[in-house]
């Protein structure tokens, strides 16, 4: 399958998304940048005042002649601070709202991709946004956002107060403006590209790595272990290598903003010898000039840097929003509700045994292909009616788990129509428990469900007993970092989340690939309480699930070729009796 990367943002829509977001906190972004406003004017006093007590000394004035200025120097120095504080908090407290509320959209688009589409991308790309992305951009939320508020508000109000002490002030510190903007400009223009291809390696470092390590005993098996570390090293090696650009490229920068500096500030120093020289200004004044374009080297220079901390931040807020931005996979009135590896679909909330409800499953013409000419399915019709359950049988690579992913609505069909009620619930092999107490992982299915309800669940596919037997029942902590499950024990808590959703469709792939002989036939005790009364379709991995049930539909290379009680296609030694009987020579005697 080509890999396709998820989309990334345009510079534009990633302003039009921050600024959608903002917007209903308008006032809080009104208030935050208020105060700030007024605790940087606040401190532009301090400058005048030194200023003030240079002129009271050089004009040998008493001691006491320099209280008031000193009183009004701490005053402003305090009320600064105050202000600051609060006015950070208030722009800090924007940005982790707006973040928040990122992160919502984020996570919302990322469980609604269409599978076909987080596949071709790969893990990697899609891990990679959810870490290392958002990872950075919250760090800039965090310290960057308010430095960067606060540095513009002190460089914007100092140039001001340069020009209320003199135009010519103004005029000799813009000489370093040129420099700055072109080193910045510079600056952006290459580090933009570096930043983003280092986003995108990364992703690539990170699927590498989690194909070698899920794959890792077919790696040591095929002792490809040298390749494997070699493919590691090489993506590795390609992301440090952009990371090292950026850092070259910052250190440059740094270089010519210091050129920057030293024009400036020599500027500003010789304006002030020549106006006090013919009496324009005074010492003090002067000192005050120099005093604040000294102090326009922490603002301006902590702005120009941010802009490496803000080129890295937009490049993964730009693949953030490119998420964000994804198109659901299908409007969910249109499909019926799936969910894959939790094990069902949000319940009615009326209890176990309601599923005999719904209808039954149509397909006409269905037909998929995962890349264009490629086809995975041919012209597939089915009818399941209601209550029935049918078993899909075939080799492997026959498009039995396509085919049960359509019907449950996991794919969307390439051509032809899929007919079910909804609120469909799947169940797979690859079971997630999700950590945390053993019942809030079953109320998933229903939230509202009670205690009891939790444990009729469980009793019927025959989990409550050792559900009980576990440290803290059902207030056990599971998942990671919690106690840990078998992985029968984890198909039956997929098993009691699908009685407690109670689906009208109960769709089963290979729900007991994973159990071994005695535990694969606890398994299939459960699933036939579970699907007692419902429509389902499931996925045999194991043909005793296939002479159980009411029909069986044989698949062969996409297409459906034989169908009907297990008895009939055994005796009518087709594909179906040559399955069974290649089946039963390799089954344990204790599994007959």
């Amino acid at each position: 399958m080509t890999r396709e990367l998820l989309p990334t943002a345009s510079p534009a829509r990633t302003l039009a998304a921050v600024r959608q977001i903002v917007r209903p906190h308008r006032r809080a972004a009104v208030a935050g940048f208020g105060l700030l406003v007024v605790a940087t004017s606040v401190g532009l006093l301090i400058q005048p005042l030194l200023g003030r007590i240079v002129d009271l000394v050089a004009a040998r004035q008493p001691a006491g002649a320099l209280v008031t200025p000193a009183a009004l120097l701490v005053l402003a120095g305090l009320v600064q601070g105050a202000l600051t504080a609060w006015g950070l908090t208030q722009v800090a407290r924007l940005g982790e709202t707006a973040l928040a509320d990122l992160r919502e959209r984020f996570v919302e688009r990322a469980l609604s991709l269409p599978l076909e589409r987080a596949e071709r991308a790969g893990s990697g790309d899609l891990t990679s946004r959810v870490t290392g992305d958002v990872a950075r951009v919250a760090e800039a939320v965090r310290s960057a956002l308010p430095a960067l508020a606060r540095s513009l508000l002190s460089i914007v109000l100092t140039l001001a107060a340069l020009a209320l002490l003199d135009w010519r002030f103004l005029v000799a510190a813009l000489l370093a403006v040129p420099v700055q903007v072109h080193t910045a400009r510079w600056y952006v223009r290459n580090a933009v590209p570096i930043y983003a291809a280092e986003r995108v390696a990364t992703g690539e470092q990170q699927q590498q790595l989690l194909d070698t390590i899920a794959g890792a005993s077919t790696v040591r098996a095929y002792r490809a272990e040298a390749e494997h570390l070699d493919r590691v090293s090489r993506r590795s090696r390609a992301a440090v290598e952009l990371s090292m650009r950026g850092v070259g490229l910052m250190l440059r920068f740094y270089s010519r903003l210091h050129v920057g500096e030293y024009i400036g500030l020599a500027a500003v120093l010789a304006a002030g010898v020549l106006l006090v020289r013919d009496g324009s200004a005074g010492i003090g004044t002067a000192t005050a000039a120099a005093l604040y374009f000294h102090n326009l080297f922490g603002p301006i220079n902590t702005t120009l840097a941010l802009l490496d901390d803000a080129q890295s931040a937009t490049a993964g807020l730009a693949r953030i929003v490119g998420i964000a931005d994804t198109p659901a996979d299908t409007p969910a009135d249109t499909r019926p509700a799936t969910e894959t590896t939790a094990g069902s679909a949000p319940g009615n909330g009326n209890g176990p045994g309601n599923g005999s409800r719904g209808g039954g499953v149509s397909v006409r013409g269905l037909a998929h292909a995962y890349e264009p000419g490629r086809p995975v399915l041919h012209g597939v019709d089915l009818d399941i009616r209601p209550g029935e359950r049918v078993a899909l049988v075939g080799a492997s690579g026959a498009g039995k788990t396509t085919l049960a992913k359509l019907v449950a609505g996991v794919h969307a069909p390439t051509t032809g129509t899929v007919e079910a009620p909804p609120g469909v619930a799947m169940v797979t092999q690859e079971v997630h428990v999700f950590a945390g107490p053993l019942a809030d992982d079953l109320r998933l299915a229903r939230p509202a469900a009670t205690d009891d309800d939790l444990r009729a669940a469980l009793a019927t596919v025959d989990a409550l007993a050792w559900v009980e037997a576990l440290p803290d029942g059902l207030a056990t902590v599971v998942g990671e970092g919690g106690h840990r499950l078998t992985g029968a024990q984890r198909q039956q808590l997929a098993l009691a989340r699908l009685v407690l959703a109670d689906p009208a469709v109960a769709v089963l792939d290979e729900a007991t690939a994973e159990a071994g002989s005695v535990g694969a036939r606890v398994l299939e005790r459960a699933v036939d309480s579970a699907v007692k009364g419902r429509t389902a379709l499931i996925v045999a991995h194991r043909l005793t699930q296939a002479a159980t049930a009411d029909s069986v539909v044989v698949l062969e290379d996409g297409r459906v070729v034989e169908r009907g009680p297990h008895g009939e296609l055994r005796a009518a030694g087709g594909r179906y009796a040559a399955h069974w009987s290649a089946w039963s020579d390799q089954r344990p005697e204790r599994d007959a």
